[in-house]
C-alpha cells in the first residue's frame, strides 16, 4: 500500500494532517516534524489503519 502525508490547509490557516497506508504508530512517528513545524496539536483522530499490528514486511520497511 502507498504511504501519503496530505496536509490540508482551511480558509482559516489552520492546518490539518492526514496519513494514509501507515499501521500502527507508523504514522506518529513519520509525520512528527510537520507537527512540530505547524504549531500545537488542537484535535486527533485515530483511524482503522493504527490500530492494526504491522506485518513482518511492514516492520522492516520502517527500519533505517
Amino acid at each position: 500500500m502507498t504511504r501519503s502525508i496530505e496536509i490540508i490547509i482551511s480558509p482559516t490557516g489552520q492546518a490539518k494532517l492526514e496519513t494514509r497506508g501507515f499501521v500502527g504508530d507508523s504514522c506518529r512517528e513519520t509525520s512528527r516534524f510537520l507537527e512540530q513545524a505547524l504549531g500545537t496539536r488542537v484535535d486527533e483522530q485515530l483511524t482503522a489503519e493504527f490500530h492494526q499490528k504491522p506485518t513482518l514486511e511492514q516492520s522492516q520497511q520502517l527500519r533505517p
